[in-house]
């Protein structure tokens, strides 16, 4: 199964879910969030609750014509935005075979040549997926902003004035929900692109902080139920309607170093990532991107990233804000 927030022809708000072939609108509720909270007071799955809802419907969408309308909207946020946190983690992707091979011997230098962030990878190699009861190394993590920052299919990802780069990050998101105990629950998983400035995190890896700080794109559905273990997909850069850039991306736990649960373990054991009502956009990482390639993005170009069982493409054109004066005023 999987969910699509969009808006109306009538302009109100609806979910659609995707169940093999049909996709429908899910009556009575107007948001993902909605379901998410009802599925929580029912102490059911949000598959058992929509299925449930969606029994007597019979008219289809188009959910591809949806999206070329511009009606999509992210499949997840919030009523209040400060309240729904985007993350993530890096370092946790073993990357094509090739490439695979060349971080293992990497890693198996002397420990005094290794930089920081081999380092940090190696430790995933060896302690990201822990026995069963077990707990694993904590990965690199990052934090991007709040819902403010969370931007729909088909809509620009706009960089500072004072970027030095705009590159996209192929990836998998977890989307989860903060139940009224406390508790943690995840809704499911979506594409997203992770957008960061490569440029300046280059300069100095201490500046990944200021790099993150960027909007971030998810979408267009969120899958519901486990994530395959092989997630296999493309991430392109079209620039006048070609692809600059065209490269398969991997994820899965069986492309990572770390597993979900170890992510998310090290992510929710702190206590004020677990308050009532909270949504996460949590990013588990990539191992592909056109900076690497040499690719040197330019704006209007289009990041396209896709994999088959997240259903639609997600798409986001590439765009830098206008400058500003920022002055801080005395009181």
């Amino acid at each position: 199964m999987r969910l699509m927030q969009i808006e109306t022809e009538a302009g109100k708000r609806a979910v659609v879910a995707t169940v093999g072939e049909r996709s429908v609108i899910v009556p009575g509720y107007d948001t993902v969030y909605e379901i998410a909270k009802a599925a929580i007071a029912a102490k059911t799955g949000i598959e058992a609750l929509v299925n449930s809802s969606i029994s007597g419907v019979s008219e289809t969408v188009d959910r591809a014509a949806l999206l070329a309308s511009g009606r999509v909207l992210a499949p997840i946020d919030h009523p209040d935005p400060a309240h729904l946190l985007i993350t993530g983690t890096g370092l946790t992707h073993l990357g094509s075979a090739s490439a695979r091979d060349a971080m293992h011997k990497t890693v198996a230098a002397a420990e005094e040549t290794l930089t920081d962030s081999m380092k940090m990878f190696r430790m995933g190699l060896e302690g990201g997926k822990p026995a069963a009861g077990q707990t694993g190394v904590q990965p690199e993590w990052f934090y991007k902003g709040d819902g403010a920052l969370l931007v729909g299919p088909e809509k620009p990802l706009t960089a500072p004035s004072f970027a030095q780069d705009g590159g996209e990050e192929p990836e998998i998101a977890g989307i989860y929900i903060v139940g009224d105990d406390g508790q943690p629950y995840r809704i499911g998983f979506s594409l997203a692109n992770e957008f960061s400035d490569h440029i300046m995190e280059r300069v100095n890896y201490l500046y990944l902080a200021h790099s993150k700080l960027r909007p971030c794109s998810v979408g267009p559905e969120l899958l519901i139920g486990a994530l395959p273990d092989d997630v296999r997909g493309r991430s392109k850069v079209i620039r006048d309607g070609k692809a600059i850039f065209d490269e398969p991306f991997l994820s899965g736990e069986a492309n990572m170093s770390h597993t979900l649960a170890n992510l998310e373990h090290h992510h929710f054991k702190y206590d004020f990532f677990r308050r009532p009502g909270q949504v996460h956009v949590h990013t588990y990482g990539t191992a592909t991107l056109s900076v690497a390639a040499g690719i040197k993005t330019e704006p209007g170009d289009v990041f396209e990233i896709e994999a088959e069982a997240f259903g639609l493409p997600l798409r986001n054109a590439l765009a830098f804000a206008p400058a500003e004066d920022v002055k801080v005023i005395q009181l």
